[in-house]
């Protein structure tokens, strides 16, 4: 176990349920800001928890969720969508009066449908989306560094506690990041255009690479220019984690395709009929949106194991 800074740290227990590469670059975050007392993980099998303490990511792990959550202050699932209910429904006996529980999920408005039913009264229930991740998964991927710089956004329910919404913005600003407060159907929305339709593309595009006759394929691979490698690196993402967002914020996603295929379909046509001046000046317009990505400093994530990527990885969404 790493050693921490001598202070108070905010958190007297924390657990982590899931400790993939959000989950276990969180505990290596708070071991290196001193941010909890006590670290618990939860691994699905005997063999995972084994991992989780040969990597020195906790000080005990746990199969059973309400054995992990026991006398937690603070607890964090960081798993994919569609494991929050049952989570919350096993680990529910275990938590504490006054516990904080929160997600590192992607969309807010099916977390908070399958988790808020199973919380006890007293619990705080304050949702969250840290707006970082790589295309590696598994808790050896994980690193201190990945918050630093980056965005998390909260989306509190209507009469959430406004002291556990205050501690978990400062446990969030303590690893380096941004703290939105934010309404859960406006995060998904807007999480919709930024990150879940990129995705959605960079998947059907090396889809269609794949359905190429084999010697067409081939080339492609051998040849891959920058913007197909920025799609094969967005299209390694979790496949189990991204089917879940899919599914759990399809309207969202439903209504950001309907407009992206009108935009494409005008665009088939300004190729078509040869209107230079309409193709330029979407390309100048989109030139800027990526200036202003730039400047705000949401360019990429940096990886200190990959420190040629650091000035061109975008952040992908991996929960966990």
């Amino acid at each position: 176990m790493n050693q921490v800074p001598d202070h108070q740290p905010l958190f007297g227990k924390v657990a982590l349920i899931g400790v993939g590469l959000i989950g276990s670059s969180l505990a290596r975050a708070l071991h290196r800001h001193g941010l909890a007392g006590e670290i618990v993980g939860h691994a699905r099998t005997e063999e995972g928890c084994v991992r989780l303490l040969e990597l020195e990511l906790c000080d005990s792990a746990h199969s059973d969720p309400a054995e992990a959550v026991q006398d937690a202050d603070l607890v964090i699932l960081c798993v994919p969508v569609s494991a929050n209910a049952d989570l919350a429904e096993a680990m529910a006996p275990g938590l504490k009066r006054g516990a904080i529980v929160s997600d590192v999920g992607s969309v807010k408005q099916a977390v908070i449908r399958d988790v808020d039913p199973f919380l006890p009264e007293g619990v705080h229930f304050i949702p969250g989306h840290p707006i970082a991740g790589t295309e590696h998964s598994g808790p050896e991927a994980g690193f201190a560094e990945l918050f630093e710089n980056r965005y998390v956004i909260l989306t509190p329910p209507p009469g959430a506690d406004e002291e556990a919404l205050e501690k978990l913005s400062r446990l969030w600003q303590a690893c380096g990041s941004t703290v939105e407060v934010m309404d859960p159907a406006h995060h998904d929305k807007v999480l919709a255009i930024t990150s879940h339709l990129p995705h959605l593309i960079a998947y059907t595009i090396v889809g269609t690479a794949a359905n190429l006759e084999e010697s067409e394929r081939r080339e492609v691979v051998k040849y891959s220019a920058s913007g197909f490698r920025d799609f094969t690196r967005i299209a390694a993402s979790d496949p189990i984690m991204w089917r879940d967002i899919f599914l759990n914020n399809r309207e969202a996603v439903l209504e950001m395709l309907q407009r992206f295929s009108e935009d494409i379909t005008a665009l088939q046509r300004a190729i078509r009929w040869g209107e230079g001046e309409t193709l330029e000046s979407l390309f100048r317009h989109t030139r800027e949106i990526r200036r202003g990505v730039v400047e705000l400093g949401q360019a990429g994530t940096f990886d200190p194991r990959e420190p040629e990527k650091a000035s061109t990885a975008e952040p992908i969404r991996k929960e966990d």
